[in-house]
């Protein structure tokens, strides 16, 4: 690992951090940038993925040709073709004019396709092709054109996982993945926090001439703590409502707590509860797949509380002469009671229906969210996207999927 290297990439692209993980994900970019292999860039939302697509770029034989970024998840589905291959005038409704899609504009260059993992099936295919011979064919049209791109991806979809649901190619897969690079989560990187926190403090402090917020000792111990599920952007975020919102430029731990920030080594979740601003592309394998699950699973066991305690009732019932008052209306407290409560109303416990109700499966759940977010959009797609966590191709196939007519 060449150090001298690795600090000037960082330098140029305004990297901070010291954590050995991240140098060597540097260091694997710099090394295979000037090859033609394929690279498959590996992370949780928020981990700045985006970066060594760049770098790998501007370090290979391609640096002076056309760079794209694109974002896989953000393309409608059925004009997703259109712009990666291109089209012939006429092929589709709205196709007025030829037009030449990624893959030929950007010959000799590099295209950088984040959430890979999000393309259809049959986009898939066409991808798998242009990796293995560098032909693609334009929508509409019968004639194969040639290409010579570089291909850089990006995932934070379990790209296994995808494979054995059908959702992700295996062929395609391994052509993509001939050169794997990681990118660590924020939470693993230690004191790189304290250092992401210091520069984002004074990049706001010079922007909007306000002095920079700073941490006291214990504000930097749990900082260091929390898990931060969104990463280096929701840190980024966090700073920029700190030093906006906050009056005090001294940042206690009792002002991060307000702005969502949790010791979660005692088990806490902690979710920022002035807003993030989440990632666009999103993802389902993001970090906010445990705190569904742990939802799902305190649901269940809220279910087998009532009916356990339903069990427990009759089996009272059981042994003794008397029957058990059953309390239909809220309780009230009573001073002047000698019980601590006193009921309006009672009856037989066997005379009351206990209704016992079954925890939501997790698409019911993921549709009433649907409903709920679209409601409050007044249904813009885009912002329900945004709010769900979820790329709008990943919106628009669930609408359909749930026969939403919305």
């Amino acid at each position: 690992m060449d150090e001298k290297t690795i600090q000037q990439v960082k330098q140029r692209y305004s990297i901070v951090g010291n954590y050995e993980g991240l140098n060597r994900s540097i260091d694997i970019a710099i090394q295979v940038a000037p090859t033609e292999l394929p690279v498959l860039i590996y992370g949780e939302s928020g981990v700045g993925k985006e970066i060594l697509p760049r770098v790998i770029h501007d370090n290979s034989t391609r640096k002076h040709n056309k760079y794209f970024a694109i974002n896989c998840g953000a393309l409608p589905e059925g004009t997703i073709d259109s712009e990666l291959f291109g089209h012939k005038k006429g092929s589709f409704t709205g196709a007025l004019d030829d037009r030449e899609g990624y893959f030929g504009v950007a010959n000799n260059g590099t295209l950088f396709l984040d959430e890979v993992g999000e393309l259809p099936l049959a986009t898939q295919a066409r991808l798998l092709r242009v990796l293995e011979t560098g032909e693609y064919i334009r929508v509409g049209e019968s004639e194969v054109r040639k290409t010579n791109v570089r291909i850089v991806a990006a995932t934070n979809v379990n790209m296994q996982k995808a494979i054995r649901e059908g959702k992700f190619r295996e062929d395609l897969y391994y052509r993509l993945n001939t050169i794997p690079i990681a990118m660590p989560p924020l939470r693993e990187r230690g004191r790189d926090i304290e250092l992401l926190f210091r520069k984002f403090a004074y990049d706001i402090s010079e922007k909007y001439h306000i002095e920079p917020v700073r941490l006291t000792e214990d504000a930097r111990v749990l900082l260091l703590k929390y898990k931060w599920p969104g990463n280096i952007r929701q840190l980024r975020n966090l700073v920029e409502q700190i030093s906006i919102i906050n009056k005090e430029r001294e940042i206690t731990p009792d002002i991060l707590k307000s702005y969502g920030v949790t010791d979660d080594s005692l088990g806490e979740t902690g979710l920022v509860l002035h807003g993030t601003n989440r990632d666009t592309h999103a993802s389902e394998g993001h970090s906010y797949e445990k705190e569904r699950d742990m939802l799902f699973q305190l649901l269940s066991s809220i279910g087998k509380e009532v009916k356990d305690l339903k069990e427990l009732v009759h089996s009272n019932m059981e042994t003794m002469h008397e029957p058990h008052p059953y309390i239909v209306n809220e309780p009230h407290y009573s001073p002047t009671s000698s019980m601590p409560y006193e009921t309006q109303h009672i009856q037989d416990v066997e005379d009351v229906e206990t209704i016992e109700e079954a925890p939501m499966s997790n698409k019911e759940l993921m549709k009433k969210n649907i409903i709920e977010s679209l409601q409050r959009n007044n249904g813009n797609r885009k912002k329900t996207a945004m709010e769900l966590d979820i790329s709008e191709r990943t919106l628009y196939r669930k609408i359909k999927d749930y026969g939403l007519d919305i």
